[in-house]
């Protein structure tokens, strides 16, 4: 498919799941809309499965336009209209696209634009699961040379990849710091490459599943632990162990919880120590219990980060593409079409690679 179509072929989220009946999804044609100056029309490369379109689809999340619509939000594709000076170029789709004008993104805290636009939440029904999305051209990454790496797998730079580099930027990481990673799955995995390529001293990895943790020993981890039937307390003393191997202070590390589940935020709660800052850069929907006493007695940080300027962008990529960050041993592919399996397969089991749906429309 390429060209200007005169449809868009998607798959519509026409209902989330609910205690009475399960989500669906159904193939639409939706209409091209008129583009007005500054917008483009992209036709999507791919699309990659996120654990934010799950929480909309099975755990009752709200998206701001309500079902049905098209979830979606990792994307790279090709500029098939609008704009005449992007037209025919490769791009990123930034996963969060500031409006550039209010207070927020003055102070270059846009990430967080209260009016931000987000493909599959808050552009009306377009979404990346689609045949082609409507955008601004304004915050579009361009792709000048992928360098043998599918368009398709860049897809996952639009969030999976470039959500740890905001983390870090929010973490102030700075060559030689110690650091923790929770969680090294679909987001996780790439936070570890990013603060090794950032000049992190060392990153300790910590997950449930083993093949994850011995995989991302061989991509920027120093030691991993498997939390597996393991409580808080026995996690921090594995890392007690490991400072002291290594001759590391107890104070001073920057932890990222990026599993966004309770026993992920509660492991990161219990290494919290002095001067140290925790990352929250994982989603959940349930409640910790935390005495924040804790914060004043420690003098630390617990800090938020929500997607990824899309100035980073193009830093992100360039790392992706010179293989500082490797990608492609973390992306699979699967035909847009089997997106219910999908979902129903990463909401069961979170799979070892993002997987990314490319458009298999007749």
């Amino acid at each position: 498919m390429s060209g200007v179509p005169d449809k868009i072929l998607t798959w519509q989220m026409v209902q989330p799941t609910t205690k009475d009946q399960p989500g669906k999804f159904e193939l639409k044609e939706i209409p091209v809309p008129e583009l007005k100056p500054g917008e483009v029309l992209v036709e999507v490369a791919g699309c990659g499965v996120c654990h934010t379109d799950l929480g909309y689809f099975y755990d009752g999340v709200p998206t701001i336009t309500k079902p049905p619509l098209t979830l979606g939000h990792e994307i790279a594709g090709k500029v098939v209209a609008g704009d005449e000076k992007w037209i025919g170029k490769e791009v990123i789709i930034p996963a969060v696209m500031p409006c550039r004008q209010c207070y927020l993104c003055k102070i270059g805290r846009g990430n967080r634009c209260l009016n931000q636009k987000m493909p599959g939440n808050s552009m009306g029904i377009y979404g990346g699961f689609s045949s082609h999305i409507p955008v601004p051209s304004i915050d579009l990454c361009e792709v000048k040379d992928r360098k043998g790496i599918p368009l398709e797998h860049l897809a996952v730079v639009a969030d999976a990849a470039t959500t740890p580099f905001q983390a870090a930027k929010r973490a102030d990481i700075q060559i030689g710091d110690n650091t923790i990673v929770i969680g090294v799955g679909g987001v996780g995995q790439f936070m570890v490459q990013e603060l090794k390529a950032l000049g992190a001293n060392i990153v300790i990895a910590i997950d449930i599943n083993e093949a994850k943790l011995q995989k991302i020993l061989k991509y920027g981890a120093d030691e991993v632990i498997n939390a597996s039937g393991k409580s808080p307390k026995d996690i921090a003393d594995e890392v007690k162990a490991i400072r002291k191997k290594y001759d590391l202070p107890g104070y001073g590390w920057k932890i990222f919880e990026c599993t966004g589940t309770k026993p992920g935020q509660e492991t990161a709660l219990a290494l919290l120590s002095f001067i140290g800052k925790l990352i929250v850069v994982g989603f959940g929907m349930h409640k910790v219990e935390y005495s924040i006493s804790r914060l004043m007695a420690f003098d630390a940080e617990m800090i938020g980060t929500w997607g990824c300027l899309p100035e980073y962008y193009p830093a992100v990529l360039n790392l992706v593409v010179n293989r500082k960050i490797n990608i492609e041993d973390f992306v699979e592919t699967r035909p847009m079409s089997q997106i219910a399996e999908v979902f129903e397969e990463v909401h069961k089991s979170p799979p070892e690679r993002r997987i990314v749906l490319v458009p298999d429309f007749k």
